[in-house]
């Protein structure tokens, strides 16, 4: 099984998130009239759709309410097109204590929950979160849908049929999940004769699904405390009877402390930074503490002036003593003195120099020529 890096952040307890695709066009109209109408309702408390930058893809719509227990949960979701026909969608969303996944599903706050709802397809697989999804017959194909499977934020639960079920055993599992996690979970159905295949495709994941059973996905990176057989369901009664024990198992595997996904980080900063739905209370509280921030920063000016300044008289007052200990030399008036850099000088010293053998060289006389070769300047007597 692949080792779980140790070097990113865990997500918080308080945390809700989901990312998924909306199919067709006018996403944004959707999430609007549908805020608008739980605001008038009083289900959510209020909601905002912060302006973005000009020419900026992506929509932002922020909303707040309580669940039981006066419990405040923010939330944030960002719309993205995608190319083709649709949008991505990334909801954040995190409550002022732990998570309870028997509140409200964040994603039913932002979109209408409806059977035939156009949103709710996973982000990693394009399959739909409220219904169960048959594995493709091909085996490579099976293996590619796992592989992005675990890389997504979802939790995907694989489930075997021993034998062929009737309509009863055919109904999704994920519906009788808490609200909380019916929009967070994938259901992957395999068919009676597709065990072999569907174990193969897991190997590289270190986990296998027993005949008649279910497994929960690791995800990665894989979560610490996730061990093979921990969460594995050896049996699941396809009757129409509630599954307990992978209920229980999908919910404990939901609720351990996971290393945050690729993208979610991010995500997360920008709910808790760049939050604009506030209310008059956070506002007046916000306003304080750029007033408290402006007042430190400019006490830590005063400070560093007065710091400078007394620095400069010390400065000044050890110049005038040393001064006064040690008095300036007088000014030599001397011609012969030295003045300038010492590069002038040397060029001085050097012009004088040239004086001197100029003086020393004999005169000739205006008649006088040069010597012939061979002569040494003197008369032959």
């Amino acid at each position: 099984m692949p080792s779980t890096p140790t070097d990113r952040p865990t997500t918080p307890p308080t945390l809700w998130a989901a990312r998924g695709r909306h199919a067709g066009p006018d996403a944004d109209d959707v999430l609007r009239h549908h805020v608008r109408r739980l605001k008038d309702d009083e289900v959510l408390d209020d909601f905002l759709e912060p302006p973005v930058a000009e020419g900026a893809p992506e929509r932002i719509f922020e909303a707040r309410w309580r669940v039981p227990g006066e419990v405040t949960v923010r939330a944030r979701l960002t719309l993205v097109p995608v190319a083709g026909d649709g949008s991505e969608w990334t909801l954040v969303a995190e409550a002022e204590q732990p998570w309870d996944q028997s509140w409200p599903s964040p994603a039913t706050l932002f979109w209408p929950d409806t059977p035939d709802a156009a949103w709710d397809q996973e982000a990693a697989t394009g399959l739909p979160f409220r219904d169960l999804n048959l594995l493709p017959s091909d085996d490579k194909a099976i293996r590619r849908l796992f592989k992005d499977a675990v890389r997504g934020w979802a939790v995907h639960v694989v489930v075997h049929e021993a034998m062929t079920t009737d309509e009863r055993g055919r109904r999704p599992l994920t519906r009788l999940l808490p609200p909380g996690l019916r929009h967070r979970v994938v259901e992957h159905r395999a068919a009676p004769d597709q065990l072999r295949v569907v174990n193969w495709a897991l190997r590289g994941l270190g986990v296998e699904v027993p005949r008649g059973g279910a497994v929960v996905l690791p995800g990665h990176p894989v979560p610490p405390g996730y061990e093979d057989g921990d969460f594995c369901v050896r049996s699941v009664f396809l009757d129409g009877s509630e599954p307990t024990e992978l209920i229980e198992t999908v919910t404990r595997y939901a609720a351990l402390p996971k290393p945050l996904p690729d993208g979610l980080e991010e995500a997360l900063t920008a709910l808790r930074e760049q939050w604009q739905l506030l209310t008059l209370e956070e506002e007046l509280a916000r306003e304080r503490s750029l007033v408290a921030m402006y007042a430190e920063a400019l006490e830590a000016m005063t400070r560093s002036r007065d710091l400078y300044r007394e620095a400069a008289e010390r400065a000044n007052e050890a110049l005038a003593a040393y001064r006064e200990a040690v008095p300036d030399p007088a000014p030599d008036s001397s011609p012969g003195a030295p003045a300038g850099s010492p590069l002038q000088q040397l060029t001085r010293t050097f012009e004088r120099f040239k004086g001197s053998t100029r003086a020393l060289r004999p005169a000739r006389s205006e008649g006088d020529g040069e010597d012939p070769p061979g002569t040494s300047g003197h008369e032959v007597s």
